[in-house]
């Protein structure tokens, strides 16, 4: 990447640039290149501050799940406990994602921004995604209950239906292809009597009917299930500025792969979207700014497999010809990369490079061929944060530490 484009970062005062790109911006989407390290959350919640404080940014969505997302909501608005005991609740793996030191800091300086402000002025977090099927379910039937006990039948009837496979979303997928329409039409049928009441309830409904798509596509391999999740997050990041009002304005965190403009990677071969690419198709590419993050080496809390214990891993350095090599030998150790709108630009935002992705599970001994996405930079991101060396977050619950250096490929020397 051209020297010129680098600014060396420092502290937050040196975004200053990227805040004045995001002046006219509706919702502005901040990446991450892995899971579980430091680097990235804490630059994220440093840029979403100054959003918040300076631009007037109405709140934060995540990659999480609603419910966990709703009571650290209640936190930050000084409606629940410290936000840290709502953060530590995060129980369905991979519970580092959320339930870290890192998030702890940045939620409570949420609520203490709130304090004092009127209610309507209040700065939000929320879950965006798709997997909390049983927990929306749960939650949909104890607010009915207890405020609108007419509509509990048509919930009561499509939790009923779900019963059978004991919150198991792979033997619900599984006897879904078997099963016509298995619980598609029950989950329907109390969407459509939920839509026009409680907004929470509502989303808890919503997200059911995205969990039940979903997993029953899961199981059938090929682009459906991950489109299914991606349209889920965004229509959930409408329906949030609609309720928020016409002026809201939103800041999302999520990983790279949702961030990212598909068409400028080979997701966009596998027929996949982004919540990036939706975001820019539904409010405009002129009022959505996509941060992009990176890193060449370091540590990183993951799975060896899904499910495993956490651990703190070795990441090893950038393979040949990826963006993280060409950056770790042009760029300073940390830098912001603010991309030119207009031609010309740098070729290396024009020519499809390597980009490093390493999700909830990692494998360092594997990840030269199994964790990167051909990437035409300029166009998949509006900007983008580098750090060299970077280190593992710090998770609230129990970390396993492994940090043997994985072989180097691809002799092992």
């Amino acid at each position: 990447m051209a020297p010129s484009l680098a600014r060396p970062l420092h502290d937050p005062g040196d975004l200053e640039i990227l805040l004045d790109r995001a002046v006219d911006a509706k919702v502005v989407l901040l990446g991450e290149a892995t899971h579980g390290t430091h680097e990235f959350y804490a630059w994220r919640a440093a840029l979403t501050r100054r959003l918040i404080e300076e631009r007037g940014f109405s709140f934060v969505a995540v990659e999480g799940d609603w419910p966990d997302g709703e009571r650290v909501n209640a936190a930050v608005r000084g409606d629940g406990p410290d936000p840290r005991q709502a953060l530590v609740r995060y129980d369905r793996w991979p519970t580092w994602m959320w339930a870290n030191e890192e998030t702890v800091d940045f939620t409570r300086w949420l609520c203490e921004f709130n304090r004092g402000r009127a209610p309507d002025d209040r700065a939000g977090f929320h879950g965006l995604d798709v997997y909390s099927l049983w927990e929306s379910m749960r939650e949909i039937l104890v607010w009915l209950r207890e405020h609108d006990p007419e509509r509990v039948p048509a919930a009561l009837d499509a939790y009923r239906c779900f019963e059978p496979y004991h919150e198991d979303p792979n033997a619900y997928g599984w006897a879904a292809q078997q099963a016509s329409p298995a619980c598609e039409d029950r989950v329907a049928a109390m969407l459509g009597a939920l839509r026009d009441g409680d907004f929470g309830v509502w989303q808890n409904a919503e997200v059911v009917a995205g969990a039940e798509g979903y997993y029953r596509s899961m199981v059938r391999g090929g682009p459906e299930a991950w489109n299914i999740r991606d349209r889920h997050m965004d229509a959930t990041l409408d329906r949030l500025l609609r309720r928020y009002g016409p002026s809201s304005r939103a800041v999302v965190w999520a990983h790279n792969t949702h961030v990212g403009d598909a068409r400028a990677t080979d997701q966009s071969q596998y027929g996949e979207v982004t919540l990036g690419q939706l975001a820019r198709e539904r409010f405009g590419a002129d009022r959505t700014v996509l941060v992009g993050f990176g890193t060449d080496h370091g540590t990183v809390v993951a799975g060896p497999s899904w499910g495993a214990p956490m651990e703190a891993m070795g990441v090893p350095a950038g393979r040949p010809g990826s963006l993280e090599e060409i950056l770790l030998n042009a760029a300073p150790p940390a830098a912001l990369f603010v991309f030119p709108a207009g031609s010309p630009r740098p070729d290396l935002l024009t020519t499809e490079v390597p980009h490093r992705a390493i999700g909830v599970v990692y494998r360092p001994e594997r990840e030269r061929w199994a964790n990167y996405v051909p990437t035409v930079l300029g166009e998949r991101y509006d900007a983008f944060l580098w750090f060299a060396e970077t280190r593992a977050l710090r998770p609230l619950h129990t970390l396993r530490v492994n940090f043997r250096e994985p072989e180097t490929y691809p002799s092992g020397v």
